[in-house]
């Protein structure tokens, strides 16, 4: 299939990819939404109706649509927040814009540098599978290195939270015991 995307001019190619996509993330949402109305007729419903859940459904609807658009730069993690956006039932007219743009950006990439990458890395897999994993490999290696990297940046400029103890030896904390 990829030669037959790849032997399509650019515009019928990104066409193509754009109801492959749109399908496949409109279903994973629809199937979210469908898990959700199944778990409420079951013993996780006081779970749904809880005050987090409700917490994390306003969040969603509110400033979900950016991340929904932009999961599908990422590989894998767009499948979980497109799930995600119909478990908490994101508004269809939140989440329908983002996939728009989401889509159209993934169709424009996987039909350009997307499909070349992977078509080259698949002939390395039929010449080479070790050398493909290793690869595969490397670049997960490189982004834990980067995620960690900013991790540990986002650390050092938090502010330290005072110990419990410290607190104590101040006489402010609520275990600090006074001998009158």
């Amino acid at each position: 299939m990829l030669d037959w995307i790849r032997s399509l001019p650019l515009i019928p190619a990104i066409a193509f990819l754009l109801v492959v996509i749109y399908l496949r993330a409109g279903a994973t949402y629809a199937l979210g939404r469908f898990a959700t109305q199944l778990a409420h007729r079951s013993r996780l419903r006081r779970f749904l109706e809880s005050a987090a859940v409700a917490s994390a459904q306003d969040k969603l609807a509110r400033w979900g649509a950016p991340l929904v658009a932009l999961s599908f730069l990422t590989v894998g993690f767009q499948t979980a927040v497109n799930a995600a956006a119909g478990v908490v039932r994101m508004p269809l007219r939140r989440y329908l814009p983002a996939l728009a743009v989401g889509g159209f950006l993934w169709a424009v990439i996987y039909a350009t540098a997307g499909l070349a990458a992977f078509s080259l890395w698949w002939r390395l897999l039929v010449a080479n599978p070790l050398a493909a994993v290793l690869v595969v490999l490397a670049i997960f290696g490189a982004a834990m290195v980067i995620r960690g990297g900013r991790r540990a940046r986002a650390r050092l400029r938090s502010p330290a939270t005072p110990l419990a103890g410290a607190a104590d030896r101040q006489g402010t904390g609520s275990s600090s015991v006074r001998a009158d």
